[in-house]
């Protein structure tokens, strides 16, 4: 892959505003594991080979199971694996990164919101928002996976 301009270098305010966010999220009360679901699920659908590397390994890390990150991927096909909150997640995770298909719709939304109270819906979209942010900024500048 060739080399492309590292924006965290060329705007370091820009990178320092968005590892802003990323430092919110990390203080709110959503598990870890929770975030690395959701970081996972988004960039497999962007396709961010850098985003689902790294995150795969932070899962690892925070005590997720290996048979789970194989199946975020088709977690809709499985049973017993994900929890209820998470599948509600995931599900919010995809409709809001594929948002230009269909938005966020009315049973997505309350699906989740039967396992959240606003303040933690809040959170769970910022942190949608963001990793779909870093998905672009990694994909668009060809981050190599290390």
């Amino acid at each position: 892959m060739q080399k492309r301009i590292q924006i965290g270098e060329v705007e370091p305010l820009a990178y320092k505003a968005m590892a802003g966010v990323q430092s919110y999220l990390s203080q709110t009360g959503l598990s870890k594991t929770l975030q690395e679901l959701i970081k996972i699920r988004a960039s497999q659908i962007n396709g961010c080979a850098f985003c689902i590397d790294m995150h795969t390994k932070d899962a690892l890390k925070y005590g997720e199971t290996p048979q789970r990150l194989f199946l975020v991927g088709a977690w809709r096909e499985t049973e017993n694996i994900f929890t209820a909150e998470e599948t509600a997640v995931l599900a919010l995770t995809e409709e809001v990164t594929l948002i230009h298909e269909k938005g966020l719709t009315d049973a997505t939304y309350q699906g989740v919101r039967q396992f959240f109270n606003e303040n933690q819906l809040a959170q769970i979209i910022m942190a949608v928002v963001t990793i779909n942010m870093w998905n672009r900024i990694a994909i668009a500048s060809h981050m190599p996976i290390v």
